[in-house]
């Protein structure tokens, strides 16, 4: 929302107005920005020069069927996912049912949920041996698999199904926030014009809510492309799971970089239509947003309808796995006490921790000088540049960035050993460090949009009364500025945190030996269906995640008063 006083004061100030120039501020941002390129860089240069050139042997072998498998997953989570994100935004914003309230942010409770676990816990319930068909044999008499059809949880269906159900919410929040922002009086005109409430949503609503949908689409997309978890456990032979197989089974990092430029050409795509649709968004603001949305009221069939419509995503992509989860986690409470789950908790908490209060140091030193020198374009290109992170999935963000981070390691113990006979080993590739460089390039993108949002509130005129005070730029951001955006700051260092605990196609590849986090230690347990024993462990990750959901429901009601 515009701050009202920014846009006030806005005309008496002329924030374009050339300032003497800081080659300190111009040289971190883009120091930072070339930081998180180096990944990028990286992949592209290791696919163009592979020290083994298998490229031929991929196409002619395994290639066609990972870019297949990759179109039919991304197809089929995002279609789902729009089909249902979309319809019960408009439910839950437009109409009276019961339940209406609940919903509204009981829809969002997905998001807490990462995709390889519900896997994993679907699979236990869903499976040959599992309670649900176990309940069906002894019910109809059935002896064997042949006596009766039971859909294959571990199959390309599986993973569309499980991937749709905590990633819808991006569809969701992004139509929701769309649909509460239009303007009630042309939908009031589609009415007077004999439009039945569905026939002003596909023509009225639905048309203004595309652009948004498109953008939830997107990040819908692209979340689907970085899962690994999923289709690593179902045996789905997407790209993501084809470069986990080059590098670590095949011991071809080459063909592994070379499989993740083909997969950053969907990346491009993706963003090239996220653009396109943000752009088409500005068209759009609603003249009466202040006004209560009069709902529409649903006879008690439709009533029921729409509560089922709106309950049933809950209850598959959150309910039941929370309530298995649980009751697999309480027999197992006595795990606090363990040392092997404190310190996988203690590198959880620590990696995450230090990568959320750096990602979100750079992103201030990005947004901060891009509002001291509002006319200097490369300043802008340099955030973008840096946002490009966010757009890597796990895998190939963690080749991106152990290729440079390795040629320094052997850099360094080549000149060590040359000079004073003296190893030095691995620095940074091979230790922590790496982890937290890889959660800093994939999640600056989410605190930079965060810290330039709650700077565009501030009024350019605290800027210029702080420097008619003698303040420096450096004093004006740490006495004015940090201290009016500490909320967006939070929000961001918060979900910044939130996001790397779940992070696993990374933290796998990237991590010491014999160094665990909560989210590679539940993959390894429960890939070796040792669900159970790694339960509390996953019940811990999800319940940190249910946090930003709070956050998430409270920001979007707020856009607009409720009845």
């Amino acid at each position: 929302m515009t701050d009202i006083t920014a846009t006030a004061a806005a005309p008496l100030i002329d924030t374009r107005k050339p300032r003497r120039f800081m080659p300190g501020w111009y040289s971190v941002a883009w120091g930072s920005a070339i930081l998180v390129m180096l990944p990028v860089l990286a992949v592209f240069w290791l696919a163009l020069f592979p020290t083994e050139n298998i490229w031929p042997h991929l196409a002619d072998t395994v290639l066609p069927v990972y870019i297949r498998t990759t179109l039919l997953l991304l197809a089929g989570v995002g279609g789902l996912s729009v089909v249902i994100g979309v319809s019960t935004a408009w439910l839950v914003t437009m109409c009276n049912f019961p339940g209406r309230r609940l919903f509204e942010w009981a829809l969002l409770l997905p998001f807490a949920m990462p995709a390889y676990l519900i896997a994993y816990l679907y699979t236990d319930l869903l499976e040959y041996a599992g309670p649900l068909q176990s309940f069906l044999r002894e019910l109809f008499g059935w002896q064997t698999a042949r006596d009766y059809w039971f859909p294959e949880i571990r199959s390309l269906g599986g993973a569309i199904s499980m991937l749709t159900l905590v990633l819808y919410p991006y569809v969701y929040l992004l139509s929701r926030a769309s649909f509460l922002e239009q303007s009630m009086s042309i939908r009031d005109a589609s009415r007077i014009f004999g439009c039945t409430p569905l026939q002003s949503f596909y023509r009225v609503s639905l048309p203004i809510a595309r652009p948004a949908v498109a953008v939830g689409l997107s990040l819908v997309s692209m979340e689907t492309l970085n899962d690994f978890g999923t289709v690593d456990y179902f045996a789905v032979k997407s790209l993501s799971a084809g470069i986990y197989d080059a590098w670590l089974n095949m011991g071809n990092i080459g063909a592994a970089a070379q499989i993740a430029t083909l997969m950053m050409v969907f990346v491009i795509l993706l963003i090239s239509l996220e653009r396109i649709a943000r752009s088409r968004q500005k068209q759009f603001n609603a003249s009466d947003r202040f006004r209560s949305i009069d709902r529409y009221s649903l006879s008690p069939l439709k009533a029921l309808l729409a509560t089922t419509a709106c309950a049933l995503p809950v209850l598959l992509g959150f309910l039941i796995p929370f309530l298995v989860l649980g009751s697999y986690a309480l027999p197992r409470l006595d795990q606090f006490a363990e040392a092997d789950f404190l310190a996988h908790a203690s590198h959880s908490f620590t990696l995450s921790a230090l990568a959320a209060v750096l990602t979100v140091a750079v992103a201030v030193v990005l947004a901060y000088s891009k509002r001291l020198y509002p006319g200097f374009k490369s300043l802008t290109l340099a955030t973008r540049f840096s946002s490009l992170g966010y757009a890597l999935p796990g895998a190939v963000l963690a080749i991106g960035v152990i290729i440079p981070l390795a040629t320094f390691d052997n850099s360094i113990d080549a000149f060590m050993r040359e000079q004073f006979n003296i190893s030095t080993g691995l620095l940074l590739s091979g230790t922590p460090f790496a982890i937290v460089f890889a959660y800093c390039v994939r999640f600056l993108a989410v605190s930079t949009g965060s810290v330039e949002s709650s700077l565009a509130k501030v009024t350019p005129s605290m800027d210029m009364a702080s420097r008619s005070l003698g303040l420096n730029p450096l004093q004006t951001l740490r006495r004015v500025h940090l201290p009016l955006i500490r909320g967006g700051l939070l929000t961001a260092v918060l979900v910044v945190f939130v996001d790397a605990m779940k992070e696993l196609p990374a933290t796998l590849i990237l991590r010491p030996f014999n160094y665990d986090t909560l989210a590679t230690y539940v993959y390894q347990y429960a890939s070796d269906e040792m669900l159970e024993t790694s339960a509390l462990a996953a019940l811990l990750i999800v319940l940190v995640g249910i946090v930003p959901v709070i956050l998430l429901s409270r920001t979007i009601t707020s856009t607009r008063q409720s009845e």
